[in-house]
């Protein structure tokens, strides 16, 4: 049997499972890539049941119990193609199948939980570590190529309304990681690279920790190259039904990452803030309603 096969008879059989097991077979059915990663205990934790529930919904199925229905959840992973181009052909003929409607849905489904999994306890230590490594650096260098630019550029944006030091490291001519050349210890370098990790991000933070400087990551995995480097690690989810990794949670990531520093710097940050607005209003840089007055005739 395998994954595929299995799922047909779980939906099969759905409506004829006791509530409790009817449970257990959404979690199964609605979380592949969960059933085959986590531990069946953190499984039952997540969908609310007792690890003896799920083990049942196996032997129903006639499996010995739930560890072989995790195997063959983690075979069908396993078999997906790794390449772009491979997951783009297996979308395209899931399209085919299923339609727009259903790629979508899951789409949504997945960053959903994706954002979700951030609120997390464990998620949110996370991101209060790195909140405390950031907040208390003399200077922050955001680095992150290809997918993850947007996260780096994100945190040097906001820091830069805030006026907190920092530089995004982003040059013509490939040289933005000249950026670190008198990097030194009171300075934090904030990365983001998820799988396929690019190898300048993984060279820099070496480069960075030569000098004395402190790392903070996004990633996707606590044994990713940079997990394992960095001080303070915020891990996010990228698997979707699409072809492409999804980086909406490491944004997402950022976003509150930059609020939690913001918020440590305090009355300093509301002073900056002032300066920045003033200082774009000053150019004209937004389209604003004209104020009640703008109409008004001078007497």
């Amino acid at each position: 049997m395998d994954q595929a096969t299995l799922s047909d008879r779980l939906a099969a059989s759905f409506d004829d499972l006791p509530e409790q097991l009817r449970q257990a077979a959404r979690w199964v059915l609605d979380h592949p890539a969960d059933v085959a990663l986590l531990t069946t205990r953190e499984q039952a934790r997540r969908a609310g049941l007792m690890p003896a529930t799920l083990t049942r919904l196996a032997q129903r199925l006639g499996l010995s119990g739930y560890e072989e229905l995790r195997r063959l959840f983690a075979v069908s992973i396993r078999r997906r193609p790794e390449s772009f181009h491979g997951r783009a052909a297996e979308l395209i003929a899931r399209r085919g199948e299923e339609g727009d409607a259903a790629l979508a849905q899951d789409m949504f489904a997945a960053l959903r939980d994706h954002l979700g999994a951030l609120s997390s306890p464990d998620s949110i230590a996370r991101l209060e570590r790195a909140a405390e490594l950031i907040a208390g650096a003399d200077r922050v260098i955001c680095f992150g190529l290809r997918s993850a630019f947007p996260a780096a550029f994100m945190l040097d944006y906001v820091r830069q309304l805030t006026g907190e030091a920092s530089v995004l490291a982003d040059a013509a001519g490939g040289r933005g990681i000249d950026a670190l050349r008198d990097a030194g210890p009171g300075d934090v370098l904030f990365c983001a690279s998820v799988n396929p990790y690019t190898r300048l991000t993984v060279q820099a933070a070496k480069f960075a920790i030569s000098r004395g400087v402190r790392v903070a990551a996004i990633t996707d995995s606590a044994l990713s190259p940079l997990a394992r480097l960095a001080d303070a690690v915020v891990l996010v989810r990228t698997e979707t039904p699409s072809f492409f990794h999804t980086m909406t949670p490491a944004f997402a990531a950022v976003e509150a990452l930059s609020a939690l520093v913001a918020a440590r710097r305090g009355q300093p940050a509301l002073d900056a803030l002032a300066a920045s607005e003033a200082q774009l209003a000053a150019f004209d840089t937004y389209l604003l309603p004209p104020s009640r007055t703008s109409g008004r005739r001078k007497p």
